[in-house]
């Protein structure tokens, strides 16, 4: 963002052309997904915006990510692991079909067995899914407001009505700060939540991962010290910046009246 505020600062015509949106597509990548902030550090168009951003290979108008609260859970054989009446009822189903293929009953204990341990598996699976997908859209909106407290920071060094972009700013470090607890929350749930033992493990990859549906992978982080390092880094910085913004204002001529 600050190299596209520099460029349409500058405004020379004679300027490498095509940067504008490759600096557009660097400021979207990392972060800055609000097209009217990209149109304002550009000083140019929303349809402008949108035409850059295409440009280079970006579809702004593609949002898609699996949202936690609309998930489909995965059904096998009609059991999904989280409904146990209706999964009985499958169950029950599956072994009366057997049972019209094999009215000798040879191996029923065993079809059901894995039907049981089908069942255990996708309650884990369906109920993974969902806190990765949570703590996926916790992490990009924790990187988002992390970009927005530097795009706040250094909307400061043009802005006429100091004090309102400075509130701006302060309003950023703050919705960051929440940001990253939100996201340790998501985090700390999903990377506690796999399969219990290394036989359900297998089974989901023999039966899930095999037939195509949605891998999930466990997720290796350690949610306390990563957001612990991100909100001492935060307000070491910001700290620091309220110094230099006290520099500033102290600095700062007076009106007389």
């Amino acid at each position: 963002m600050a190299a596209l505020r520099e460029w349409s600062a500058a405004l020379n015509q004679l300027s490498t052309p095509g940067l504008r949106p490759r600096l557009v597509a660097a400021a979207w990548l990392a972060g800055e997904t609000r097209v009217s902030a990209l149109a304002e550090a550009a000083r140019t168009s929303r349809p402008t915006i949108y035409a850059d951003l295409r440009s280079q290979g970006i579809d702004p108008d593609d949002r898609s990510k699996e949202d936690p609260m609309t998930m489909t859970p995965l059904a096998i054989d009609g059991i999904t692991g989280l409904n146990d009446e209706t999964d009985a009822r499958a169950i029950h189903e599956a072994e009366r079909r057997y049972l019209a293929e094999h009215p000798d009953g040879d191996g029923i204990g065993l079809a059901v067995s894995e039907l049981l341990e089908l069942q255990l598996v996708l309650r884990f699976y369906n109920n993974l899914r969902p806190l990765l997908a949570a703590e996926l859209a916790a992490r990009r909106d924790r990187d988002r407001a992390l970009h927005l407290v530097e795009v706040r920071w250094e909307a400061l060094t043009t802005a006429t009505a100091w004090h309102a972009a400075h509130h701006a700013y302060v309003v950023a470090v703050d919705a960051a700060y929440t940001a990253i607890t939100t996201w340790a929350t998501a985090a700390r749930e999903a990377s506690t939540s796999w399969f219990p033992v290394r036989r359900a493990e297998e089974f989901y990859e023999q039966r899930i991962l095999a037939a195509g549906h949605p891998p999930v992978e466990r997720l290796a982080v350690d949610a306390d010290a990563e957001s612990r390092c991100l909100a001492e880094e935060l307000t070491t910085l910001h700290d620091r910046r309220i110094v230099l913004a006290a520099q500033t204002l102290n600095a700062a001529p007076t009106s007389s009246h």
